[in-house]
């Protein structure tokens, strides 16, 4: 799916907050609702295997979904099924998308009709950052894992190539809903990296989530 033309019109869309899927990367999911549990199945008969993870959106959208605009579809490539009929599945981060208007229809999920325009970049190989400070980074990272009582694997974060750092760590840190939809916008890693440091350094300040008490 490196083109527009690989990529469907109308895609189903899962609006989960705080979940958070980046292009190239891994999200897994536990699926468990008689909806959610319908798209899967659905998504699984098709092509493309495709499911939007897109960020509810609690102000009036111009779209009239009560979406965020942007989302990011993730093809399943991982599903296994539990003895109670539940999913656990993985979804690998393929484009994002901006959504254009909701499809009415049968279905008990949501679906979407969504352009890929403007992140053809998403569909190519891994971003560089080359103006990435690795020890400034790792040192702010150490500050807040600590602040937050958290553990790591210090080696496998410090070999880790940037892309893979910089998304990994956007997805799995616990920021809100807003905070992750605008990491999902950066434009660029750079710019993701650089949300992600402000982020991260208003949290060490004593931000909405006072760490240092």
């Amino acid at each position: 799916m490196k083109t527009m033309t690989d990529l469907p019109g109308v895609i189903p869309v899962f609006p989960l907050p705080g979940a958070l899927l980046l292009p190239r990367a891994r999200l897994p999911l536990h699926i468990f609702e008689p909806r959610y549990l319908a798209m899967l199945e659905d998504s699984l008969k098709t092509d493309t295997r495709l499911i939007g993870m897109v960020q509810p959106n609690e102000m009036p959208g111009r779209n009239g979904t009560g979406l965020h605009l942007i989302g990011c579809a993730g093809r399943v490539t991982q599903f296994s099924e539990t003895e109670d009929g539940r999913y656990m599945i993985t979804l690998s981060g393929v484009s994002r998308f901006r959504v254009l208007r909701e499809v009415q229809g049968f279905t008990p999920y949501r679906r979407c009709e969504v352009s890929w325009e403007g992140f053809e970049r998403d569909r190519d190989d891994a971003e560089q950052d080359k103006s990435f400070d690795r020890d400034r980074f790792m040192s702010l990272l150490e500050r807040y894992f600590t602040a937050r009582d958290l553990s790591a694997d210090w080696q496998t974060l410090q070999d880790a190539e940037d892309e893979l750092l910089v998304n990994s760590l956007s997805m799995l840190l616990d920021f809100s809903p807003e905070d992750k939809q605008a990491l999902l916008e950066a434009p660029s890693l750079g710019t993701r990296r650089e949300t992600l440091v402000t982020l991260i350094e208003y949290t060490l300040r004593g931000g909405e989530k006072d760490v240092m008490q």
